[in-house]
Protein backbone atom coordinates (compact mmCIF):
# COMPACT_ATOMS: atom_id res chain seq x y z
CA UNK A 1 0.00 0.00 0.00
CA UNK A 2 1.57 3.75 -0.82
CA UNK A 3 1.21 5.68 2.20
CA UNK A 4 -0.31 8.81 2.18
CA UNK A 5 2.30 11.23 2.04
CA UNK A 6 4.41 9.52 -1.23
CA UNK A 7 3.26 10.29 -4.24
CA UNK A 8 3.40 7.63 -7.09
CA UNK A 9 5.88 8.90 -9.80
CA UNK A 10 7.12 7.23 -13.67
CA UNK A 11 10.36 7.93 -14.29
CA UNK A 12 11.54 6.74 -17.79
CA UNK A 13 15.91 5.92 -18.00
CA UNK A 14 16.96 5.83 -21.46
CA UNK A 15 21.52 5.67 -22.19
CA UNK A 16 23.06 5.44 -25.40
CA UNK A 17 26.27 6.19 -24.55
CA UNK A 18 29.26 4.11 -22.91
CA UNK A 19 28.64 0.71 -21.06
CA UNK A 20 25.01 1.22 -21.42
CA UNK A 21 23.96 -1.67 -19.17
CA UNK A 22 26.27 -0.71 -16.55
CA UNK A 23 25.02 2.36 -16.49
CA UNK A 24 21.14 1.63 -16.22
CA UNK A 25 21.93 -0.60 -13.52
CA UNK A 26 23.66 2.06 -11.85
CA UNK A 27 21.47 4.55 -12.56
CA UNK A 28 18.28 2.61 -10.91
CA UNK A 29 20.32 1.75 -7.65
CA UNK A 30 21.48 5.59 -7.37
CA UNK A 31 17.50 6.22 -7.63
CA UNK A 32 16.78 3.26 -4.90
CA UNK A 33 19.20 5.23 -2.82
CA UNK A 34 18.26 8.84 -3.00
CA UNK A 35 16.84 9.47 0.05
CA UNK A 36 12.97 10.32 -0.04
CA UNK A 37 12.61 7.83 -2.89
CA UNK A 38 11.26 4.42 -2.97
CA UNK A 39 11.45 2.38 -6.57
CA UNK A 40 8.37 0.17 -6.69
CA UNK A 41 8.98 -1.60 -9.90
CA UNK A 42 10.98 -1.61 -12.73
CA UNK A 43 11.13 -2.94 -16.34
CA UNK A 44 13.50 -5.12 -17.60
CA UNK A 45 15.72 -3.26 -20.19
CA UNK A 46 14.35 -2.35 -24.21
CA UNK A 47 16.91 -2.20 -26.93
CA UNK A 48 15.75 0.83 -28.73
CA UNK A 49 16.24 2.83 -32.47
CA UNK A 50 17.99 6.50 -31.47
CA UNK A 51 15.44 9.11 -32.10
CA UNK A 52 16.70 12.37 -33.80
CA UNK A 53 16.05 15.44 -34.78
CA UNK A 54 14.95 13.93 -38.19
CA UNK A 55 13.00 10.69 -36.57
CA UNK A 56 14.52 7.02 -35.86
CA UNK A 57 17.75 6.54 -36.86
CA UNK A 58 19.12 2.86 -37.13
CA UNK A 59 22.57 4.45 -37.97
CA UNK A 60 23.22 6.34 -34.41
CA UNK A 61 23.92 4.91 -31.36
CA UNK A 62 20.64 2.35 -30.21
CA UNK A 63 19.48 3.47 -26.34
CA UNK A 64 18.83 1.29 -23.57
CA UNK A 65 15.52 2.56 -22.18
CA UNK A 66 14.09 1.03 -19.13
CA UNK A 67 10.86 2.83 -16.85
CA UNK A 68 11.00 2.59 -13.26
CA UNK A 69 7.52 3.02 -10.89
CA UNK A 70 8.64 4.91 -7.57
CA UNK A 71 7.52 6.87 -5.01
CA UNK A 72 8.57 9.86 -3.59
CA UNK A 73 8.64 12.41 -0.42
CA UNK A 74 9.64 15.20 -2.55
CA UNK A 75 7.51 17.68 -4.29
CA UNK A 76 7.64 17.35 -8.18
CA UNK A 77 10.69 20.14 -8.90
CA UNK A 78 12.63 18.39 -5.92
CA UNK A 79 11.67 15.18 -7.54
CA UNK A 80 13.18 15.90 -10.73
CA UNK A 81 16.23 18.09 -9.18
CA UNK A 82 17.12 14.56 -7.42
CA UNK A 83 16.47 13.24 -11.22
CA UNK A 84 19.19 16.09 -12.64
CA UNK A 85 21.37 15.49 -9.87
CA UNK A 86 21.82 11.17 -10.72
CA UNK A 87 22.10 12.35 -15.08
CA UNK A 88 25.01 14.98 -14.04
CA UNK A 89 26.59 11.79 -11.40
CA UNK A 90 26.57 9.83 -14.57
CA UNK A 91 28.44 12.62 -16.99
CA UNK A 92 25.95 13.77 -18.38
CA UNK A 93 26.28 16.98 -20.24
CA UNK A 94 22.63 18.73 -21.28
CA UNK A 95 24.34 21.47 -23.49
CA UNK A 96 24.53 19.22 -27.09
CA UNK A 97 20.29 20.09 -27.59
CA UNK A 98 17.07 18.40 -27.47
CA UNK A 99 18.36 14.86 -29.12
CA UNK A 100 22.03 14.40 -28.66
CA UNK A 101 23.52 11.41 -27.59
CA UNK A 102 23.94 10.84 -23.82
CA UNK A 103 24.77 8.96 -20.87
CA UNK A 104 21.96 9.24 -19.15
CA UNK A 105 18.75 10.79 -19.59
CA UNK A 106 15.67 10.32 -16.55
CA UNK A 107 12.99 11.82 -17.18
CA UNK A 108 10.31 12.37 -14.88
CA UNK A 109 6.73 11.09 -16.80
CA UNK A 110 4.28 11.54 -14.62
CA UNK A 111 4.05 12.75 -10.90
CA UNK A 112 0.86 11.35 -9.39
CA UNK A 113 -1.80 12.80 -11.41
CA UNK A 114 -0.66 16.34 -11.04
CA UNK A 115 -1.22 18.46 -14.35
CA UNK A 116 1.78 21.02 -14.14
CA UNK A 117 3.52 23.41 -16.48
CA UNK A 118 6.12 25.45 -15.59
CA UNK A 119 9.48 26.71 -17.50
CA UNK A 120 11.18 23.66 -15.88
CA UNK A 121 9.11 21.12 -15.80
CA UNK A 122 5.72 19.73 -17.49
CA UNK A 123 3.87 17.26 -16.02
CA UNK A 124 3.02 14.89 -17.54
CA UNK A 125 6.00 14.52 -20.15
CA UNK A 126 4.31 16.26 -23.13
CA UNK A 127 5.54 13.44 -25.50
CA UNK A 128 5.78 10.46 -23.24
CA UNK A 129 2.35 9.29 -24.81
CA UNK A 130 3.59 9.59 -28.16
CA UNK A 131 6.85 7.13 -27.67
CA UNK A 132 6.92 3.77 -27.58
CA UNK A 133 10.07 3.43 -26.12
CA UNK A 134 8.05 5.04 -22.67
CA UNK A 135 5.07 2.83 -22.90
CA UNK A 136 6.20 -0.88 -23.75
CA UNK A 137 8.57 -0.70 -20.47
CA UNK A 138 5.98 1.04 -18.78
CA UNK A 139 2.87 -0.97 -19.62
CA UNK A 140 5.40 -4.38 -18.90
CA UNK A 141 5.12 -3.24 -14.92
CA UNK A 142 1.91 -1.54 -14.33
CA UNK A 143 -1.09 -2.79 -16.91
CA UNK A 144 -3.33 -0.61 -16.42
CA UNK A 145 -0.92 2.60 -16.61
CA UNK A 146 -2.55 5.75 -17.48
CA UNK A 147 -1.48 9.15 -18.53
CA UNK A 148 -3.67 12.38 -17.11
CA UNK A 149 -5.75 13.62 -19.53
CA UNK A 150 -3.92 11.06 -22.30
CA UNK A 151 -5.50 7.80 -21.68
CA UNK A 152 -4.57 4.58 -20.59
CA UNK A 153 -1.13 3.59 -21.88
CA UNK A 154 -2.34 0.29 -23.29
CA UNK A 155 -4.89 2.03 -25.64
CA UNK A 156 -1.74 4.74 -26.60
CA UNK A 157 0.42 2.32 -27.21
CA UNK A 158 -1.85 0.21 -29.25
CA UNK A 159 -2.31 3.31 -31.48
CA UNK A 160 1.23 3.59 -32.24
CA UNK A 161 3.34 2.79 -34.94
CA UNK A 162 5.93 -0.01 -34.36
CA UNK A 163 8.50 2.17 -35.17
CA UNK A 164 8.14 5.50 -32.44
Amino acid sequence: MINPEWTRCVVALGTNLGDRQDIAFRALADVAATEGFRVVASSSLHETVALTHNGFDSSAPGYLNQVMVLESAWSPQRTLDHLLAIETAHGRVREAGQYADRTLDLDLITYGDLIHHSESLTLPHPRAHQRRFVLEPWLEIDPQATIPEKGKVAKLLGALPTTS
